[in-house]
């Protein structure tokens, strides 16, 4: 009896994943065909997505060294939890969009996770038009169906939205949606793309929403947490389970921020997010948010230098080196092992050949030479971070497909592996030390003798 093949990858799927490899990125299609590793990190995910699922809470840290595959993890546990029928906002941290700000960086996050909301239909951002036109035309289909009337549709949008009203902006929440009906019927583009704009939190004035919507509140620094509780719930009554948040590049929090007193106000919305989550105080959200060894450890600069947060997030004393607590808010990456890494460089090198093993351009001991030429290379580094071998392994393949003369062991030579000479992010000049005077803490920059 004949074997199974395996089948065949979608170019597509196939290009997605190999250009982004190679920038040093994290392929969002194609991620499930290279995947390795990571089972008990990924079951505790699960068990926070059916959480969520079940009308309950989830909050996480992602820790782990620059490289360790932190953003591959967010980006698979996105995927998980879209195949969950949750709603997914993302983002990155930078000092533009941060959680807790006075000029509008708080507001600059919350509309950066809006425009990155995601549904399974949807993911690639974008979805948040979708899931209003889904559960309006719900609506609409039923009273009408029952022989009422347009103003019948706007008296049932609010009423359904009744119970949101405990919410932050909750009443303003369902006048809006009730705009963008009126909008939908009327044939008003205009009127629907204000109603968007007001629920991605775009509106700096309230004189503008006012004058555009009616609405005498808009969403600002102060109220990004109530609003994400207030989108969790209308995302439940819209037929998903919730939604989970996904932030990256936390490091900016903690090794960017000019001041302690910017620091500790973004670590105090922090603590009352976790306190909320754990305590059963919210409902229908999770929060995935991933940072560094740094990001977490620095007692002058990090989350274990405010104390509140350093009591809640320090290790189980009964966990130790192979023996891990996944049941506490924070999952800590360990470093691939040389199994793993062998695994991974298979399953990109069988992606390369569209699946198809005879199509494959190196074979067991190529990929074993390369890993021996990365240890040889980049020495403690090797397994802390697989990017840069993921990035000259796919960089080999390509060359390799191009030119069909060239025989790899003459390639895998001492520049094989290049490590890039400028910081490809926050948290790799993080890790390499590197701060600049405008990152120290300046509380006292002003004093002078």
């Amino acid at each position: 009896m004949e074997k199974s093949q395996a089948p065949k990858i979608k170019p597509r799927e196939r290009d997605a994943v190999l250009q982004s490899l190679q920038a040093g990125l994290v392929p969002k299609l194609g991620l499930h065909l290279i995947q390795v590793g990571r089972k008990l990190e990924v079951s505790a995910l699960l068990q926070d997505i059916d959480r969520i699922n079940g009308g309950g809470a989830a909050f996480r840290f992602v820790i782990g060294r620059f490289g360790s595959g932190k953003s591959f993890f967010l980006t698979l546990s996105r995927n998980l939890a879209l195949q969950k029928r949750l709603v997914v906002l993302s983002a990155d941290i930078s000092m533009e969009r941060r959680l807790q700000a006075s000029g509008g960086q708080a507001r600059g996050l919350y509309s950066e996770l809006m425009r990155n909301l995601s549904t399974r239909a949807r993911p690639e951002g974008g979805a948040l038009r979708s899931i209003c036109e889904g559960w309006i035309s719900n609506i609409h289909h039923e009273v009408m169906s029952a022989g009422g009337s347009e103003d019948e549709v706007v008296e049932r949008i609010r009423n359904d939205l009744n119970d949101l009203s405990d919410y932050v902006g909750g009443y303003a929440f369902s006048h809006v949606l009730a705009k963008y009906y009126e909008g939908h019927i009327a044939g008003d583009d205009a009127l629907q793309n204000a109603a968007l704009r007001w629920l991605r939190g775009e509106y700096s004035t309230k004189t503008e929403a006012r004058q555009d919507l009616g609405v005498r509140e808009i969403i600002e620094d102060e109220n990004i947490y109530g609003m994400l509780k207030l989108i969790a719930a209308f995302t439940r009554k819209a037929g998903y389970g919730g939604i989970l948040v996904s932030l990256d590049e936390m490091v900016v929090l903690s090794h960017r921020l000019p001041s302690s007193r910017s620091r500790h106000a973004n670590y105090e919305a922090l603590l009352t997010i976790l306190n909320d989550c754990l305590q059963g105080g919210a409902s229908g959200i999770g929060f995935l948010l991933a940072g560094t060894d740094e990001f977490l450890e620095d007692k002058r600069r990090g989350l274990f230098s405010y104390e509140a947060l350093r009591s809640r997030l320090a290790d189980n004393p009964f966990t130790s080196a192979g023996v891990q607590d996944l049941a506490g808010p924070v999952i800590r990456l360990p470093n691939l092992t040389a199994e793993d890494l062998y695994v991974l460089l298979v399953n990109i090198n069988r992606v390369h050949g569209f699946g198809d093993s005879s199509k494959a351009l190196l074979q067991g001991d190529a990929i074993e030479a390369v890993l021996r030429k990365a240890n040889e290379t980049l020495g403690a580094e090797y397994f802390k971070t697989p990017r840069d071998i993921i990035r000259s392994f796919v960089g080999l393949l390509n060359v390799l497909e191009q030119n069909p003369e060239q025989r790899w062991e003459e390639l895998v030579g001492a520049d094989f592996i290049r490590k890039p000479t400028v910081p490809m992010s926050v948290e790799e000049e993080v890790a390499q030390g590197g701060m600049s005077d405008d990152d120290q803490d300046s509380d006292l920059a002003s004093f002078k003798l």
